[in-house]
């Protein structure tokens, strides 16, 4: 398998951490997101679809989307699955991120690292976070993760960007359920922070 992937890219980080995690052998090549697209190497801009990262190559078939990457491979594998009766559950949870944590954390990370905005859009995009991050802290105070079978893609997906919160001017203390989950992927074999994770290979 090829993972093209690239820094800061909290979507890329889904897909780089079910394949460390799985211990499943890859290729990792980072796409420089600065570059143009048409400038991109030619093997990524034939692979991607939409022109972003990530793109899995398996089997010499490219897949796009980082959610429907993780939904392949936990088919594929039945890794970080869950139990059948639970899938259902664990769509739910994909679906949920999509619109919801995985539009305002790196939406709110974006605009305060790279692209600044008008007082009213931080505000607003801060309002979503926080929502959010308050929907998943619920929820975890009575399950350890998404799903009471363990870690599934769910969590992988959903947690993606969290990893860094503060650079969304966010802190996981806030949050003291999401910050036991964060904890307790972390303390996963094979986890690595994606800062660490989306380096391009030596």
């Amino acid at each position: 398998m090829i993972l093209y992937g690239s820094t800061d890219s909290g979507h890329s980080y889904k897909v780089r951490s079910f394949l460390l995690l799985a211990d499943l052998a890859h290729e990792y090549r980072w796409v420089d997101l600065a570059t143009p697209r048409p400038a991109r190497p030619p093997e990524f801009v034939a692979a991607s679809k939409f022109g972003e990262v990530p793109v899995l190559i398996d089997g010499g078939a490219p897949l796009c989307q980082s959610n429907a990457i993780l939904v392949y491979l936990a088919q594929k594998t039945q890794r970080f699955a869950g139990r059948p009766s639970q899938w259902q559950a664990v769509l739910e949870w994909l679906s949920w991120e999509t619109n919801r944590v995985g539009f305002s954390v790196p939406n709110l990370r974006f605009s305060l690292r790279w692209a600044p905005q008008p007082p009213e859009v931080l505000a607003y995009l801060r309002h979503r976070a926080e929502a959010d991050l308050a929907t998943l802290d619920r929820f975890l105070t009575s399950s350890e993760f998404l799903v009471d079978a363990g870690p599934t893609v769910a969590d992988l997906s959903c947690s993606a960007y969290l990893f860094w919160l503060s650079q969304a001017g966010l802190d996981e203390v806030d949050y003291p359920h999401v910050r036991r989950w964060l904890g307790a992927l972390r303390s996963l074999p094979g986890w690595r922070h994606p800062d660490v994770a989306l380096q391009p290979p030596d």
